[in-house]
């Protein structure tokens, strides 16, 4: 196995453990319904932080983080990231409290699309025809299921939009998963750490409610920084056309998770895009394949 087949089988499978966890979050976010959203946000940030200092500890990456943040292109970048991840995080949480899983499904089934037009036009990925053709039938599915959303698409745009930005510039800032994410949970911290502390003052914080929820806040940041670790790992791994694609699982398991654990109304909208999406995630997988085996073929012939 070569190293850059290795590399790109480690990036694929780090994508789809990220996806996975990710498409059964809102059966957490639901356990915690009776918490207001901003809090939660909160606590993902303070409790990924302590995780994430662990880890740091443990792997002796604070030489790395110190580099990072003295490199004041990385900083700004990072300090961009951070916003970004926060308003994706508070509206998604809202989307799934407030019964718009459909929409929250909807916004990152509208993401990898995002990312395929970053790849192609910015970083300058190449897409064979099939491949072409796969993401103009996903765009028809998002589209028909846009018109069906009514007054949740903005939670959809939002959602996209937000994440395709954070992960397209977390892929070309030049700072691992581990250092990245660690940097922007510190910068979110204080901000979380008042508004955490302005609730609990006002009786109205979750930690005081019950111990099932202490605990649920608690992993919040194992739950958080875990699948986040995972995609900023693969994304420095793979093609963003290729991860892109993959972020097709976990708007699937959500989707899956509104209809048939949380009774949200399924439309003919959402029936149409979700066949038109799954249609498109073969072909892209038959062509990564068929594309793979014939560069496996070239340098076998190269090699002779």
């Amino acid at each position: 196995m070569t190293q850059d087949h290795a590399r790109t089988r480690a990036g694929l499978l780090m994508g789809l453990g990220a996806y996975l966890l990710w498409g059964v979050l809102p059966l957490y976010f639901k356990a915690l319904a009776h918490v207001d959203p901003t809090e939660i946000v909160a606590h993902r940030i303070l409790w990924s932080l302590i995780f994430l200092g662990a880890l740091v500890t443990w792997w002796a990456r604070w030489p790395a983080i110190r580099d990072a943040i003295a490199n004041r292109r990385v900083l700004l970048t990072l300090m961009a990231t951070a916003v970004l991840i926060a308003v994706n995080w508070l509206v998604y949480i809202w989307a799934v409290l407030n019964g718009h899983v459909l929409e929250g499904s909807l916004g990152y089934y509208l993401n990898p699309l995002v990312n395929v037009l970053l790849g192609v036009f910015i970083l300058k990925e190449r897409l064979s025809i099939g491949q072409k053709c796969a993401v103009g039938l996903a765009a028809a599915g998002v589209a028909v299921l846009a018109l069906g959303a009514g007054s949740g698409l903005w939670i959809s745009l939002t959602l996209a939009f937000s994440f395709a930005t954070y992960g397209f510039l977390r892929k070309v800032a030049p700072v691992d998963s581990l250092e990245g994410l660690s940097i922007e949970t510190a910068l979110l911290a204080p901000i979380a750490l008042g508004w955490v502390l302005w609730l609990s003052a006002q009786g109205q914080g979750g930690l005081e409610i019950d111990t099932r929820t202490t605990l649920l806040l608690v992993l919040a940041g194992a739950i958080t920084a875990i699948p986040l670790l995972l995609f900023t790992a693969a994304a420095k791994r793979l093609p963003y056309s290729t991860l892109g694609f993959l972020q097709y699982i976990a708007p699937s398991l959500q989707f899956l998770l509104a209809v048939l654990v949380f009774g949200e109304k399924l439309t003919t909208a959402h029936i149409v895009c979700f066949g038109a999406i799954w249609t498109a995630l073969a072909i892209f997988t038959f062509e990564g394949v068929r594309k793979g085996r014939a560069a496996a073929k070239a340098r076998a012939a190269a090699a002779v």
